[in-house]
């Protein structure tokens, strides 16, 4: 993927003087002459004379589907690049930054959009690792938590779910998770809306004790089996793969991974249950 298609896609609601925007541009610096001031104007001008031209030679469903099509890849590039200013927080939260969870993050790049995004998305994490140290963890801070709610106002509940499932399993890469990621998860979560039952629930996938399946479903070993089963109907109509599919085929087979783990956590307290 040309580094085209990461400019056009962070304009999916990513906008130059929001706090996700300055990130952005610092970030895209050394892929761009010119500073970010005349990015977004540059971008948006282009992108008008090319929707002019388009509908001049095509019809009207032709340039429906264009920008359809463009729609499509402003929400998944978005999704992307605030899947990496988010992780560059994440990461560097335990003071420093292990070589598993990178690798994580390559992989996530490669089977996402190709191997040429690998080198690219890499770039970008690490001049948000630059940005971090020359404005001051505090500073960093605040425009991180910023634009968690600049991602509150334009992902919804579900799509944010899954940018916090990455963030969490970015995290358990190196085999554990320290409380400093764990803290600093939480705080991403809260100032994207992202409930604490919600957090605890992805935080306890992927185990296969009956204590955690529980927890997956946010309820207590205390539950009556109504009330498991409408908390399993409850977290399987959040964290459906199809609340996702606008953001790509294989974002959305992350999200059916999850959702398989949150069917095992229910096949558990079901059959502990005699169910």
């Amino acid at each position: 993927m040309g580094i085209g298609k990461w400019i056009g896609g962070i304009l999916g609601f990513i906008i130059s003087g929001s706090p996700l925007g300055a990130l952005a541009g610092y970030a895209l610096g050394a892929f761009l002459d010119g500073d970010f001031s005349s990015f977004g104007n540059r971008i948006e001008s282009d992108s008008y004379d090319d929707y002019t031209r388009n509908s001049t030679r095509n019809s009207q469903q032709d340039t429906y589907s264009t920008r359809q099509q463009s729609t499509y890849e402003g929400q998944r590039n978005s999704f992307l690049f605030s899947l990496l200013a988010l992780a560059s927080y994440v990461i560097r939260a335990d003071g420093k930054i292990m070589h598993s969870e990178m690798e994580y993050v390559r992989n996530f790049l490669r089977q996402n959009f190709g191997e040429q995004a690998v080198t690219q998305g890499e770039q970008i994490l690490l001049k948000l690792f630059e940005y971090q140290k020359k404005v001051g963890s505090s500073q960093f801070q605040s425009i991180i938590l910023q634009s968690c709610q600049q991602i509150r106002q334009n992902m919804n509940y579900s799509q944010r779910l899954q940018l916090v499932n990455f963030l969490v399993m970015i995290a358990k890469a190196d085999g554990s998770v320290v409380d400093a990621e764990i803290s600093a998860i939480q705080q991403l979560a809260s100032y994207l809306g992202i409930s604490q039952t919600d957090m605890n629930s992805m935080l306890n996938l992927e185990k296969d004790d009956l204590e955690s399946a529980y927890k997956v479903l946010g309820i207590s070993p205390s539950a009556t089996d109504e009330e498991v089963k409408a908390a399993y109907r409850k977290m399987a109509l959040k964290h459906h793969p199809d609340k996702v599919a606008t953001l790509g085929e294989d974002v959305r087979k992350a999200a059916e991974k999850k959702f398989q783990e949150i069917n095992a956590a229910k096949d558990r307290i079901y059959k502990a249950r005699g169910l």
